[in-house]
């Protein structure tokens, strides 16, 4: 079985067939799911999604880009609702430097008031971190983000960096970006980390991974992205299958919580 452990199905790239594609999981081996926030918005579409589909599970979060406008009442309506049975993370959150608002000022803060609301609830965390690694990684040692726990989402970086997320003991998302030729340092990286710190994931709708770049991203391609971690690290395809879910499993506490493919 495949886990799928970080997507956005509230997108409205999917409003026209939603459905139909998360009912299709089941007969292509998919059998869990982290729909992740990254709005105030979307974090309400997640909830609902999580509601729906027992397979389901939802992190809920600010995304730096989204973080402009954002409250303390906000962030006291998101740690209410990390109580909720299946609510596993907070995220998706952190910095990212590729755009230019809001400024790198008001993302650090929001970034270090999501991993204070974490620590406080217990949740671990969905880390984004896009042009910011250094930034990113001062503030959670900083903030010792150690004790939640987390994922760095859409993992990027060399491995050196790699190596220090390491040592706090993280996951890293691996997506589709992993089989684009060009992708030489993720190539690099992903060969570096230790199987069992590894989690598949495709941040759908967006970075399909090759013979699909540049569509529709769904977690119907994520063979294509296991298959690539194992040519990478010389592993049979379905070791990398299992031992990615149970990593899965294991960062989001759901070990003793049975899957199920039909909606509630």
């Amino acid at each position: 079985m495949i886990f799928e452990s970080h997507a956005h199905y509230d997108d409205e790239a999917f409003d026209e067939d939603r459905d139909a594609l998360l009912r299709s999981f089941a007969e292509n081996g998919i059998d869990m799911v982290i729909n992740i926030g990254a709005s105030l918005e979307s974090c309400r579409r997640t909830l609902a999604l999580v509601e729906k589909y027992s397979f389901f599970y939802g992190a809920i979060g600010v995304h730096p880009s989204e973080t402009g406008e954002l409250t303390e009442t906000d962030l006291l309506w998101l740690k209410e609702r990390c109580a909720l049975e299946k609510v596993v993370a907070v995220g998706e959150i952190g910095l990212d430097y590729y755009w230019k608002e809001p400024e790198p000022s008001v993302q650090k803060r929001w970034f270090e008031k999501q991993l204070e609301m974490a620590k406080e609830v217990k949740l671990p965390v969905v880390i984004h971190s896009r042009d910011a690694a250094r930034d990113t990684l001062d503030i959670m040692k900083s903030s010792h983000a150690e004790t939640t726990g987390g994922v760095v989402h859409c993992f990027s970086y060399t491995k050196e960096i790699a190596r220090e997320y390491l040592e706090m003991g993280y996951y890293f998302g691996i997506g589709g970006v992993v089989t684009f030729t060009n992708a030489r340092k993720l190539k690099e990286a992903v060969s570096y980390i230790p199987l069992d710190r590894i989690l598949l994931e495709t941040d759908s709708p967006y970075l399909a991974p090759e013979p699909n770049r540049g569509k529709r991203n769904s977690s119907l391609y994520l063979p294509y992205i296991a298959k690539e971690i194992a040519a990478l690290k010389e592993l049979d395809y379905e070791e990398v299958l299992a031992v990615t879910h149970e990593n899965a499993e294991k960062l989001f506490r759901l070990q003793d919580r049975p899957a199920s493919n039909i909606a509630e």
